[in-house]
């Protein structure tokens, strides 16, 4: 059975640990090229001593490679100013792209909750790092009761966050507010990302807080029900995805001043907090295990690069 063949652009840490996976995980992909911009970068030696095609002539380069017209899926690990860019060049070449940074042009996925709805767009975006491990908990969680508020704390280890991720902390932000709205189904919401220095580096810790309608015991335990069902969708994929505690739900108090963070449309205001506690432990497939902040964006782009390239095997 043939694979498909994709391209990674970016050959830092993100692109270097996507290659890998590609290589040693996946069953419907294959490499075909590993781009960057820098001619002694570890991830394109290291792609060259592996029989991948290689330059470091950034997406002009990618697309004077004698196999370009193989390639069918395009893998963006750069920044979000270069996607844009990279775009520019390559959608109207027919390519599909996966974009593992923020910037959002095209619509959001996350495998866990939507990875069906946008199989056959020409651009999609992965949202980020912390987008990937929180927003299917406020899926989980508006599946059952309406979450009116939701903010989520991304706490990641220094070491893992390279230039790209450091360019890129206002879009972090930014488009992970929006994704928890669009993808997540919360009313409102906020995105902190935070690099703690600890040696040794800490393991990615991600924090999820939504206000919801949920006056009843039974709604109560379907909130957890939901979140802990989800939690084992996340991991079926990012194996080092998990809960640190039981889901937490309490009153809100009376008096409290949590009206100040809710959108004007909410139907009923909130009842009590959902707190969710949960750990990303890397595969280490190239990177530490701390750095489970990279490891859920690679695993979630192979996620959908493998979906659309199975159902390509299917139909042939």
């Amino acid at each position: 059975m043939s694979k498909t063949k994709v391209a990674i652009i970016g050959s830092g840490n993100i692109g270097t640990d996507l290659m890998i996976k590609v290589m040693k995980t996946s069953k419907h992909l294959e490499m075909g090229a590993m781009v960057g911009i820098d001619p002694d970068s570890d991830g394109l030696a290291r792609a060259a001593s592996l029989g991948v095609p290689t330059t470091h002539e950034g997406v002009e380069g990618l697309v004077k490679l004698p196999n370009f017209d193989e390639i069918e899926i395009i893998f963006d690990a750069t920044s979000a100013k270069a996607h844009e860019y990279n775009a520019s060049i390559l959608q109207p070449l027919g390519k599909r792209l996966v974009d593992l940074t923020p910037a959002a042009i095209g619509p959001f996925v996350v495998p866990a909750v939507n990875i069906d709805d946008h199989l056959d767009a020409e651009n999609v975006n992965m949202v980020t790092c912390g987008g990937q491990a929180t927003i299917p908990i406020v899926a989980a969680v508006s599946r059952v009761a309406p979450v009116a508020y939701a903010e989520i704390v991304a706490s990641i280890a220094s070491k893992s966050a390279g230039p790209g991720t450091r360019a890129n902390i206002d879009e972090f932000t930014e488009t992970t507010s929006h994704a928890i709205k669009e993808v997540g189904g919360a009313a409102n919401g906020k995105a902190i990302i935070i690099m703690n220095p600890a040696e040794p580096p800490l393991i990615m810790r991600d924090t999820v807080f939504a206000l919801v309608d949920a006056p009843d015991l039974d709604t109560q335990e379907q909130i957890r029900n939901s979140v802990e069902k989800m939690v084992a969708d996340v991991a079926a994929y990012v194996p080092g995805y998990r809960l640190k505690q039981k889901v937490q739900i309490d009153p809100i108090a009376e008096g409290s001043t949590v009206n100040t963070l809710m959108a004007d449309e909410i139907e009923s205001d909130p009842t009590h907090q959902v707190s969710v506690f949960l750990e990303v432990e890397g595969a280490a497939h190239y990177l530490p295990a701390y750095a489970g902040n990279l490891d859920i964006m690679t695993s979630a782009g192979l996620q959908y690069a493998e979906r659309i390239a199975a159902l390509k095997a299917q139909e042939a």
